[in-house]
């Protein structure tokens, strides 16, 4: 693939290019509580730049143990760790809060970063507490991540299972909908369940995001898409960002690679349009890098993840332009139909 390596470059250039969920949040609280700095610097910044990145959206994710008692707190510790970053960092990165700043973003040759809610733990069960966290600077609501919360059940890893017990949104999510979109920020329903996503479907008076899900017809995982959700999401003018774990874009995910990803994006092209596909990586790998190595057959095993990180971004663009796809389409997956969205709900 290496005779596309000059328009690869070219495409990546003129390009805005975002990925529309990453884990940023919580390596840098971790980080930060063990003494380190600059850590957007030292263990991201060069990624960012190698794959082209303009503006990447970090989730707000509060692990298991932490819930529900220290949602809120552990929120306030990660978004305070961002600050500092950014703080420290103002030569390469800009805090992201309207659709303006990806484009200072690119003409500055800085990061952008987003924040994004992956689960609104952090509110409990008080739409009061959204108008804080907007002031703070999240602009993006996820309203579950896979498992139940005060706004609605999220889906499971797992084959769908129509006999297991499950609600769509609850009044809460239902006001929490509402009120969201009135204040202008975009609805997640990655990892939401199949009813609490038709809920929104009813509720949504604007386009709404899958920030970081795939095709179930593709693998068949409650968290990925089916064909009608990904119609759906479409008719409201949103986007699907293709996820790269490779158990959720290969039935094979031993073997995953690359095309997986393309073959992702294929699909929801020829059934809904170029329009409503991004990129939406979901690389966490990094926040392994104090865990101990997982050991398989005595052999350590290989990432989860198809191109590991956003330095690989290049290789996508490749397998792209390999499979047909024209320069001007693939700006629009790269960034473009994202970009959209956010001209879209955060200018109204």
């Amino acid at each position: 693939m290496n005779y596309f390596s000059d328009i690869t470059n070219e495409i990546l250039n003129e390009s805005i290019v975002i990925d529309g969920h990453f884990d940023l949040l919580m390596d840098l609280s971790r980080q930060r509580k063990l003494g380190f700095c600059k850590v957007m610097e030292s263990d991201h910044l060069e990624n960012f730049k190698k794959g082209g990145l303009t503006c990447v959206v970090s989730s707000i994710f509060i692990e298991n143990y932490m819930i529900p008692e220290l949602s809120l707190r552990e929120s306030l510790d990660q978004i305070s760790s961002f600050y500092q970053e950014i703080s420290e960092s103002r030569d390469n990165f800009i805090f992201c809060k309207t659709y303006e700043d990806v484009y200072r973003a690119k003409k500055e040759d800085k990061i952008g970063v987003f924040l994004s809610f992956e689960g609104v733990e952090p509110l409990y069960n008080d739409l009061n507490l959204l108008e804080i966290f907007y002031e703070l600077g999240v602009r993006f609501v996820g309203l579950t991540w896979s498992r139940r919360n005060y706004a609605g059940d999220g889906s499971r890893f797992s084959e769908p299972d129509t006999n297991r017990y499950l609600n769509g949104l609850s009044d809460f999510g239902v006001e929490l909908v509402k009120k969201s979109q009135k204040m202008n920020m975009i609805i997640d329903v990655s990892h939401l369940n199949d009813k609490g996503f038709w809920d929104v479907i009813k509720l949504t008076t604007k386009p709404i995001i899958a920030s970081h899900s795939n095709c179930r017809s593709i693998v068949n995982i409650e968290r990925n898409l089916t064909d009608e959700q990904i119609k759906a999401i479409a008719r409201t003018e949103g986007v699907i960002g293709i996820n790269a774990l490779n158990k959720f874009a290969s039935p094979t995910p031993e073997n995953a690679n690359v095309y997986d990803l393309v073959n992702n994006i294929d699909y929801i092209v020829n059934l809904v349009g170029i329009d409503h596909v991004g990129l939406g990586f979901d690389f966490c790998g990094h926040l392994k890098k104090f865990d101990p190595p997982i050991v398989t057959d005595n052999r350590i095993s290989k990432s989860f993840e198809i191109l590991e990180n956003q330095s690989n971004i290049p290789v996508l663009v490749e397998a792209l332009l390999e499979r047909g796809y024209e320069k001007k389409d693939i700006k629009k997956i790269l960034g473009e139909n994202f970009l959209r969205v956010y001209k879209i709900v955060f200018n109204k």
